[in-house]
């Protein structure tokens, strides 16, 4: 009787060793991509606190962008005013649009790319106002856009709307000015203009429209900014004048070609 080769033949496994090697692969290949992601965000925690800007570097900031207009002393020269008194306020709101580093003199400085990041504006601020406080930021609830929104276009319409238009449009002034438009501004640089009077803005101190009554103009502000216009095209929110434009082109411009195309067709 022949007999059976009880050896297995070489190269042969277990299923259940095969079942075992993956499950180590996972294990491993987890185990580094959760080492990896924690590495990543303790080196994202470390930049983010490497790169917060001290007053020092905001008077280097300054030093080298802004001093030659408003002097290494902020005292101001021929070419720029003091800054004395304006305080952060001010810095973030001219920095933050653009409007500094000037450009070119001008009826006023023009909104333009923003030169610096938030923390570089934040810097810079700090700095003038260690040097020269004036006003500062606000508390948070005055920029929430919660106030009473009816009061506060209410007050727009009586004290910004002869120059900034009752939608926020913006419009002309004299000797090549204008009131900007407010349909991007922030909550902060409302605030900021309102308190710190740029240009050819006048300033409302409390004595003018309180805290509270700020945060209702800022309300009904981004109230437009976020509603819709209930009356279709906006057409630049101009009003009458843009309103009247487009009935003689379009309105007047069609009967015309209606007028003409019936002679011909009569002809």
């Amino acid at each position: 009787m022949a007999r059976h080769n009880s050896r297995r033949k070489s190269g042969r496994r277990s299923p259940l060793a095969a079942a075992a090697l993956i499950g180590i692969g996972l294990l491993i290949t987890g185990g580094a991509y959760a080492g990896a992601s924690a590495a990543m965000a303790a080196t994202s925690d470390s930049s983010v606190a490497a790169s917060t800007l001290t007053v020092e570097d905001g008077q280097k900031l300054f030093q080298a962008n802004c001093a030659t207009c408003h002097g290494l002393d902020l005292q101001g020269t021929d070419s720029g005013p003091s800054l004395y008194g304006v305080g952060e306020l001010a810095v973030h709101f001219q920095v933050s649009t653009g409007r500094m580093p000037l450009q070119a003199q001008g009826p006023q400085a023009l909104q333009k790319p923003v030169q610096f990041t938030e923390e570089q504006t934040a810097a810079m601020a700090a700095y003038v106002q260690s040097v020269a406080p004036g006003p500062t930021y606000p508390d948070e609830d005055v920029l929430d856009g919660n106030g009473d929104v009816a009061n506060g276009a209410e007050l727009f319409r009586i004290n910004c709307a002869m120059c900034h238009n009752v939608a926020g449009a913006g419009g002309a002034l004299t000797e090549g000015k204008f009131a900007p438009n407010l349909h991007s501004t922030s909550a902060l640089n409302m605030y900021a203009a309102m308190v710190t009077g740029p240009q050819n803005m006048p300033v409302f101190n409390d004595m003018n429209l309180s805290d509270d009554e700020k945060r209702d103009v800022i309300s009904a502000l981004l109230y437009m900014q976020n509603t819709e216009s209930p009356g279709g095209f906006e057409l630049g929110s101009l009003g009458p004048v843009s309103e009247g434009l487009f009935i003689w082109i379009f309105g007047i411009g069609t009967l015309i070609a209606l007028t003409v195309w019936i002679t011909a067709k009569s002809n």
